[in-house]
């Protein structure tokens, strides 16, 4: 009998009663509804989970107004961001509501902004910072993962409030470098001042030590001429004692030469006045002369002949009047010379005497001039080291003030000269410093997409493990009647194989078509399927030729070691040492591996290695299926005799 007339044979007897036919539909069905109804309620929970419900319970109090910020309540703030972002189906309750419905599963978990949510976040300005709290409250009686899920919902909140209060801080922080840096610029430029300054004191100080030199110079000579002028003073004192002295003995000498000379005028003054008197009356005598002539008969002529004779007399007295008039008028000025004189002598006296007086003090007082300007001397000369050293502080103060000019210059331009929009975009920066960006080499493009290399291999499995229920492993009639044990394996493998075929061109439809998962390379990721399928169909065949229906066992306990060892869900390197050294060996992991390279568009040559492995586990297991079978047509086991315990 050949290949195609056993397998055909095969198949009669699947199709030979109705009952074993809705058997076949049912089994080759298993691997469609097993991964196409896993992937289709896995094919994108993260689009679903905006319908899952959490409780919100907002407590916080806020934080007060203060002279630097508004009062604010940052714990409605992010509510209000959570609402509106809709990633969960939100509810703002009470704590009460939230713990009761927590236990009820009203609520998948509960996230609770505390009372001092606001305080805590502007503590970062104080002297008292601390961390502000989110309270995540979960209840595995619920759902494991949801657990999870809030976990990473509010490590999102934290890392976006984070961002949120490190931009502010950042904002503040460069908003006072930007004013200490405008500080540090007109301390600079205070500083060019005080360097200016400090040259113009320096060269004040040059030209006040030149002024201190001559005023100690000064105040030397000062104090020799004071010195001089105290002796002066003294010896003036003495002479002017003298003078007064002298000036009193002349006082009463010219007192007495006035009185004198007041005797004499008043004597001269009666002469005076005798000799004018007598002046006077000599026309009336002329006239009385003639008269008493002309009464005496005495002619005309005689009369002026005496009377010519008596003319020069009269003019001879006028002359003497006129003298002695002259001469009475200066002893009258003589007289009140010598009444000034006196009246002067004496005050000559008085003032020698005030002169004596004034020149005691002022040799008192010059040589205390002589001894303040000596002292004088001796500061003006103190005075101008002093400043000879304030010059050579001054110096090193330019120096420094210099030193502080450049190093605040120095300092101000080490700072960004930034403006507002640069400092809010360096806050920006600050508080989210690294941006994701992802650059997949591959992609799947969906949760489902993702599981569905894993959860197409193991249906892959289970519809061959299952079709080996009702398929016979091998032909007892060509074993009986020692027809060619390759024939017969090659026909007990093809029959599940076609089957198999048959099951993941229906699995693969659903993947495709139905879920409408994306294929880099579908005809790859068929061909693969229906590639595993026939290998684990040559894998549980020799299973059953060797052990039968215990060999049909060890295929489920083989299925549960590639479940967990094929790295279809976490990465086969957190397996343990002893399932991870199975990943290796199993080949369900390769067929996994080999079908996310053809659907996700991975290394193809990668993928062949894979294929080259699938190829030595099938022809391996077909060779072992051929010798168990060679043995079957020779000998005659126990097995083959009695009953099997689990068939």
């Amino acid at each position: 009998m050949k290949v195609p007339q056993m397998i055909a044979a095969e198949f009669r007897r699947l199709f030979s009663t109705r009952m074993s036919v809705i058997a076949l539909i049912a089994l080759v069905a298993v691997p469609v509804l097993y991964g196409g109804l896993y992937l289709w309620a896995n094919q994108d929970p993260y689009a679903k989970l905006n319908e899952v419900p959490v409780a919100l319970v907002v407590a916080d109090e806020g934080s007060p107004a203060t002279d630097d910020s508004p009062a604010r309540n940052v714990g409605d703030e992010v509510a209000d961001e959570l609402i509106a972002d809709g990633a969960f189906d939100w509810h703002e309750v009470t704590a009460e509501q939230a713990a009761d419905g927590l236990a009820d599963s009203t609520y998948d978990f509960v996230i609770t902004l505390p009372a001092d949510f606001s305080d805590a976040l502007a503590s970062i300005q104080t002297d008292e910072p601390r961390q502000a709290e989110i309270i995540l409250e979960t209840s595995d009686a619920n759902s494991y993962l949801a657990g999870t899920i809030g976990e990473q919902a509010v490590k999102t909140i934290r890392t976006t409030v984070a961002e949120q209060v490190g931009r502010e801080a950042a904002s503040l922080l460069l908003d006072s470098i930007s004013t200490i840096r405008g500080k540090i610029v007109e301390a600079a430029d205070g500083a060019q001042q005080l360097v200016d300054g400090t040259g113009t004191a320096i060269d004040g100080t040059t030209k006040l030590g030149d002024g201190a030199s001559a005023l100690a110079d000064g105040n030397a000579a000062l104090a020799t001429g004071t010195q001089q002028l105290a002796e002066g003073s003294a010896t003036l004192a003495d002479g002017a004692q003298q003078v007064a002295d002298g000036s009193a003995t002349l006082a009463d000498g010219a007192q007495q030469v006035a009185d004198g000379n007041a005797q004499l005028a008043a004597s001269a003054d009666r002469v005076g006045s005798a000799v004018g008197q007598a002046a006077a009356a000599v026309p009336e005598a002329r006239a009385d002369i003639a008269a008493r002539l002309a009464a005496a008969g005495v002619d005309q002529a005689t009369i002026d002949e005496v009377l010519a004779r008596l003319d020069p007399l009269a003019d001879d007295i006028s002359a003497g009047n006129d003298r002695v008039q002259e001469v009475v008028g200066q002893i009258d000025q003589l007289a009140a010379g010598s009444a000034q004189v006196a009246a002067g002598s004496s005050s000559l006296a008085a003032g020698s005497a005030q002169v004596a007086s004034g020149s005691s003090t002022l040799a008192a007082g010059a040589q205390s001039a002589a001894a303040g300007a000596s002292a004088a001397a001796s500061g003006a000369a103190t005075l101008r080291d002093g400043i000879g050293t304030l010059g050579d502080g001054l110096g090193e103060l330019a120096d420094g003030t210099e030193t502080l000019r450049s190093g605040l210059a120095d300092g101000a331009a080490e700072i960004p000269d930034s403006d507002q929009a640069t400092r809010d975009a360096q806050a920006k920066t600050i508080a989210d410093p690294v941006s994701l960006e992802t650059d997949a080499l591959t992609e799947a493009g969906n949760y489902g997409a993702g599981l569905a290399p894993f959860f197409a291999a193991l249906a892959g499995w289970i519809g061959i493990y299952a079709l080996f229920l009702i398929v016979k492993p091998i032909s007892r009639r060509a074993i009986t009647a020692l027809h060619s044990p390759i024939r017969v394996t090659l026909a007990g493998w093809l029959t599940p194989g076609i089957l198999g075929a048959v099951q993941m061109i229906g699995l693969f439809t659903v993947l495709a078509v139905t879920l409408g998962f994306p294929m880099t390379h579908p005809l790859g990721t068929l061909g693969v399927m229906v590639l595993a399928s026939a290998t684990y169909a040559a894998i549980i065949l020799a299973l059953n030729v060797w052990l039968g229906s215990v060999g049909q066992f060890l295929g489920l306990v083989l299925m549960v070691l590639q479940l967990v060892t094929a790295g279809g869900t976490f990465p086969w390197q957190t397996l343990p040492a002893p399932l991870a050294a199975l990943h290796h060996v199993l080949p369900m992991g390769y067929v996994v591996d080999m079908m996310r390279q053809f659907m996700y568009g991975g290394d193809l040559g990668r993928a062949a290695s894979d294929g080259l492995v699938l190829l030595i586990w099938m022809v391996g297991a077909l060779v072992l299926a051929a010798i168990g079978v060679t043995r079957m047509t020779h000998f005659r086991t126990l097995r083959d005799l009695q009953p099997s315990l689990i068939g």
